[in-house]
């Protein structure tokens, strides 16, 4: 298996950046298909961003598109999200998460087996 762990999350001024790093070990960390989600209080947990295996295909929420980056660096076991422009509607914990079962990502987390324990994101107007 895989474990993960968030960092870079705070308290930021709406229109400022963070950039969230999920940092890998275990198994072979360029095996898994990565993800993004967040939970806002009183919110389902929701899908951001995932990417591929090889880092070549991603994708991204609505609501994050054109704002929000995902990247993973393999020969580092990290996966990070960029996060700029940010909102107050972006509040929430931060979550990644892996899968093995598909060298692409999904945008439903019960697809995903391992999950870090979520770092915590405060965007103030």
């Amino acid at each position: 298996q895989v474990q993960l762990v968030e960092s870079g999350g705070g308290l930021v001024q709406a229109g400022g950046s963070l950039r969230l790093s999920c940092a890998a070990s275990g198994r072979t960390f360029s095996n898994y298909a990565m993800g993004w989600f967040r939970q806002a209080p009183g919110k389902e947990r929701e899908f951001v961003a995932g990417i591929s295996w090889s880092g070549g295909t991603t994708g991204y929420a609505d609501s994050v598109k054109g704002r929000f980056t995902i990247s993973r660096d393999n020969a580092n076991n990290t996966v990070y999200l960029q996060m700029n422009s940010l909102k107050p509607d972006d509040t929430a914990v931060y979550y990644c998460a892996a899968t093995s079962s598909s060298r692409f990502y999904y945008r439903t987390e019960n697809l995903y087996a391992y999950w870090g324990q979520g770092t915590q994101v405060t965007v103030s107007s």
